[in-house]
Order: structure tokens, then sequence, then C-alpha cells
């Protein structure tokens, strides 16, 4: 048996899975976000309560958001409590058993290369568009990681000049600090700012309210001119990501993943959104969306915690 664990910003999902990988039972507890011993025992004492469950330690993988650095400190993570902490040592000192350690992204680009959409292709590139932006590039059935584990951080690039002249848009702040990352634009907060943004330029009903993704696409739908600007400008902005990391790692398939991916107008212009953004001859990869949901990320770091196990 194998534990995969994904932690997020509200929740932490502990799944258990066969020899096949096949989901045999999860449950999930809220995050503690601010207290990172607290952190330590809500997960300690999950993982637990699987090992009782199941009657055994089972291997052990965990998908953590943020980046953990070559010296295993993780930084830029949406759970305030991690950030500085070295959060693989202290685990695996608390629990007295290998637990191996990945990003939330690349565990779901792990899972679809090696279970789901990505299954039929050598070089797999996952793509992520819902609270935020990101993804990594599987080979093979291997995550690749650079020297500072940063490859598939492509939320945080910068969005293309010529996106932001051809919507007039402003340079939105991202969360890391910086200003203008993808990530602003293309994740289902970045949607949001675009709706708002247009809302205001066209004196829109919603002018001045709070705008949701569901209620920018309800008035898409409808036709609304504001929602329709938002699309427009939010695919531009997809497309030059995407196309970028077309042109960095050439993949054969790109496995969309993410609440926005359940949004069929969205990845129906997925492929004449990246054209544009490519010189002529390049061939577009195969666009698909990932099959295996929200039980990817906990599936992806389960098979990296089973490899560990037996190495």
């Amino acid at each position: 048996m194998h534990y995969g664990i994904d932690i997020g910003g509200t929740k932490i999902e502990l799944a258990m899975f066969d020899d096949d990988f096949q989901l045999l039972k999860q449950w999930r507890v809220a995050t503690p976000t601010t207290d990172y011993g607290i952190f330590l025992q809500v997960l300690g004492q999950q993982i637990a309560h699987a090992d009782q469950v199941s009657g055994q330690k089972a291997s052990l993988g965990i998908a953590l958001p943020g980046i953990m650095t070559a010296a295993g400190q993780v930084v830029s993570s949406n759970v305030p409590c991690l950030n500085g902490k070295f959060v693989g040592d202290d685990l695996q000192q608390r629990l007295q058993r290998p637990v191996a350690f990945g990003n939330d992204c690349r565990c779901f680009v792990l899972s679809e290369a090696v279970f789901g959409a990505g299954r039929p292709f050598q070089r797999v590139l996952g793509v992520i568009i819902g609270t935020g932006c990101g993804g990594g590039l599987c080979v093979d059935g291997e995550i690749k990681q650079g020297r500072q584990q940063l490859i598939g951080e492509f939320g945080h690039q910068s969005v293309a000049a010529r996106v932001l002249q051809n919507h007039q848009l402003p340079m939105f702040r991202c969360g890391c600090g910086l200003e203008g990352c993808a990530e602003a634009y293309v994740s289902g907060r970045g949607l949001e700012r675009l709706y708002h943004h247009f809302c205001l330029l066209n004196d829109d009903p919603y002018r001045g309210q709070p705008q949701s993704t569901y209620q920018w696409l309800e008035q898409f739908r409808a036709g609304d001119t504001a929602a329709k600007q938002t699309f427009s400008a939010y695919m531009d902005a997809l497309g030059a990501v995407l196309a970028a990391q077309i042109l960095a790692y050439d993949p054969d398939a790109i496995v969309l993943g993410g609440g926005l991916s359940d949004i069929a107008e969205i990845v129906e212009a997925v492929p004449a959104a990246i054209t544009p953004h490519l010189f002529r001859g390049i061939e577009l990869p195969v666009i698909c969306v990932a099959e295996l949901g929200a039980a990817s990320g906990k599936r992806g770091a389960a098979l990296l915690g089973a490899h560990i196990h037996v190495g």
C-alpha cells in the first residue's frame, strides 16, 4: 500500500492506494496555515491514522505547495507557516520513516504522465490553471528538475509585452511580490482581475463589485461585452505563456489541469491562442485535459513515495 498526501492552502488530503495505484480510501482535514508546530502535529496525526487503517507503515509521498530549495527549505508557499522551514527534515525526524517530497504541480504532472492523459506520450508538459498557475515537465515517466527545482514555475515568468499592449492591460502585482507575472493574468484569480478591469472600462453593471470566475462565465455565455473582452485578453495571455513553454521544452503533449480546464470554451480556444505567438513552421503539441482530476496530485505523490521506498 502507498500513501499520497496533497497539501493545499485550505486542506490536507491523504489518499491510500494499492500496488496498482488504484484509490482505496481518502479523507481531508483543514490545513493549519499559521502555526508550524500545529501543522506538523496535524500531518503526523493523519499519517498515524492511515497506519492504523492499513495495519502497516506504507510508503509515503507528500505534494507540497511552493518550492523546496536544494537545502530543503520551503519558499514561496501559499501555506504561510511553511515558508523558511525545513519541512522534510522536521517531518522525517518526527515520523522516523522515509518520506518523498514533491511540488504539488509536479506531482500532478507525474500522475497524468504515468496514469492519465499523458500516457501515450514521451515528453509531457503539465499545466495547472486554477487558483494559481504552474506545472512541470515529465519525460519517459520521470519528472525533470533543475538545480533549484524551478522547472515548471512558468507562472512567474513575465507576461508577454505584446499581450499587455494589445489589450492595454495594467501591470498586476503577483503574490510572489513581482509585477507582471503570468500567474497574475492566466490563473483563476488573474481572470477575475481581468474581468474587473474590463467591467470598469465598460461601465458594466458589475462595475465596482467583486467578480468571480463563475460570474464571468455566466456573463460571457450571455454575450456581455466586458466578459468577451476578458476572454480575448485571457486567451491571448495564456497562448503566449504556452507558446513560451513549447519553445523551451518542445513537448509531445500539454495536459491541462486546474479549475479553468473544466471550462470548455477555454480548452477549445487554446490551440488558436498559441499559434500567433509561434513562428511559422512550428507544430503544436497535442492539447488534452487531465483525466484523473482531483486525485492526480495525491497519486503522483504516492508514486514518488513508492520509488523512494523501493530505493
